[in-house]
């Protein structure tokens, strides 16, 4: 658990249960949309480079579109399409992400992502583009949009949405970013309620400093995030070996 997290964690009892409604009022600070289209046009040529290398990929691997288009829902509550390029195969159930969310939100356990397992609805390889965050690059065009920010939290989809409490729209008084306050705070090492507690501290407590220190600290947490992802599979691996009786490398 991050030292952000530590920092918070003494103001959770401080956070209200009662109804806070999106506040109307709250408007995205000036230099952070500044900021926003600065970074976003400078990234533009990587987007650039990696749609072509995943075009090439995605031909010989999983014919279909390269982008995902998915309805979020995002700052004051506004639904908008997030781009992301697309790591499941075309037609993929989306009703089992709908459980697994469901699940995390009603047992308050760490929110491990199903990459983390062998999910047979991936594209073979791209658990690491999922794990590194390089799907969501796309989500660029979004932040040039105003529908998001480069630090923010998660835009969350409608179905979500419908499972949060009265005291959990105030995360919404923020605008949705690539990265947040939650994702360098452990991220699936941390609870649904406790990410609630950790975007509604960022949504409240917004400076061009705090972005910062979260920028600065996103690339040692997807690094991380590559580790445990990468040590989660390979666990199931063995496991699935154990159990159809195959001796696990190295074994006499």
């Amino acid at each position: 658990m991050s030292h952000f997290y530590r920092q918070v964690l003494p103001m959770r009892k401080e956070l209200p249960t009662e109804d806070r409604s999106v506040d109307r009022s709250v408007q995205m600070p000036d230099w952070k949309r500044a900021v926003d289209i600065a970074f976003s046009l400078a990234a533009l040529p990587v987007l650039a480079l990696l749609t072509l290398l995943t075009t090439i990929v995605m031909k010989l691997t999983s014919p279909g579109p390269i982008f995902f288009r998915q309805e979020r829902v995002g700052y004051r509550g506004k639904h908008f399409n997030c781009y992301k390029l697309r790591t499941m195969l075309v037609g993929a159930d989306s009703r089992v992400h709908q459980t697994h969310c469901e699940y995390l939100i009603q047992s308050n356990n760490p929110m491990v992502k199903i990459d983390s397992r062998d999910d047979s609805r991936l594209v073979p390889g791209s658990w690491l583009i999922r794990a590194s965050g390089l799907d969501e690059l796309p989500q660029i065009i979004n932040v040039l949009r105003g529908e998001m920010s480069l630090v923010g939290p998660r835009p969350c989809v409608p179905y979500e949405h419908e499972k949060y409490l009265p005291w959990e729209q105030e995360r919404f008084n923020a605008v949705p970013g690539l990265t947040g306050l939650w994702q360098v705070s452990g991220k699936n090492r941390t609870t649904f309620e406790e990410m609630m507690h950790l975007d509604i501290h960022y949504a409240r407590n917004v400076s061009w400093w705090l972005d910062l220190k979260i920028i600065l600290m996103t690339v040692p947490t997807l690094l991380l995030q590559i580790r445990d992802t990468r040590r989660g599979r390979e666990s199931q691996a063995l496991s699935k070996k154990s159990a159809v009786g195959i001796p696990a490398e190295g074994a006499s």
